[in-house]
């Protein structure tokens, strides 16, 4: 099985990239962030078409969630559990036996911003959730832009990055708590080579010259990383004109087991 998670940074401007590479990969799952369109505009048919059910939770401008499989997806619910939240950034289904979670987390613009304690606060609820989910189905995905480069080794400059959003030691020490419950970071600890950034910011030629960040995952619950095959990041969905400043990161499971 084959698992994707792409922060496209907007649906409407990525819509024909999304096809040429669902055309070309071809996952089995596509977890969709920042689709920002509100449910009404989602456009359906590009997948229905391609062979997928698609499930959406969205909003206008801004934030919004898909999953994209290959067969039909059930129990699907959003947001977080006693979390009350206006923005669309998290939405679960049950593919093929697995818990399928896209989530879009907060960036937090920056450590002291207001936006920054609702970012932890998000982080927090995402724990007990997850909690709850795998106490439900060990076999969990969390797929999405987690907004945290969890080490050193996943931003190209440390230095320059110390003590920033995106690296604060709160918003690592979130991000493994959340790998506590008893999850698997799947490019951090099984991809090997296949690490790497996923996320280059549009000035200063950053994807050129690889100054990049690694901060969408996905996370397996311990019965999907035992069946771990390989995971990339698709650089070359990066490289395209107007890309997304994300590229897609996937995973490959030999899901189910024998």
């Amino acid at each position: 099985m084959k698992i994707a998670t792409w922060n496209v940074n907007s649906l409407r401007v990525r819509l024909a990239q999304v096809e040429s590479w669902l055309d070309d990969v071809a996952p089995d799952i596509l977890c969709l962030q920042e689709t920002k369109v509100p449910d009404t505009d989602f456009p359906i048919q590009t997948f229905v078409a391609r062979g997928y059910q698609v499930v959406f939770h969205g909003q206008r401008t801004y934030n919004g969630v898909a999953i994209a499989a290959r067969g039909p997806l059930a129990d699907v619910t959003c947001g977080l559990a006693g979390f009350a939240d206006e923005q669309c950034r998290a939405l679960a289904a049950t593919f093929q036996g697995l818990r399928v979670a896209s989530l879009y987390v907060p960036n937090g613009t920056a450590v002291d911003s207001p936006r920054y304690p609702y970012k932890l606060s998000w982080l927090a609820a995402l724990k007990e959730q997850s909690r709850v989910w795998l106490a439900q189905n060990p076999a969990l995905v969390l797929a999405g832009d987690f907004n945290i480069a969890p080490e050193d080794r996943d931003v190209y400059d440390p230095a320059a990055w110390e003590g920033s959003v995106l690296v604060s030691a709160p918003e690592r020490a979130a991000f493994q708590a959340l790998i506590d419950t008893g999850l698997t970071d799947a490019l951090g600890s099984l991809a090997g080579e296949g690490r790497g950034f996923s996320w280059w910011d549009y000035r200063a030629a950053a994807f050129r010259r690889d100054q990049g960040l690694r901060i969408d995952h996905i996370l397996l619950g311990s019965p999907l990383a035992a069946t771990f095959v390989r995971g990339f990041v698709d650089r070359k969905a990066r490289a395209h004109p107007r890309p997304s400043d994300h590229a897609p990161v996937v995973v490959e499971l030999a899901w189910p087991p024998a």
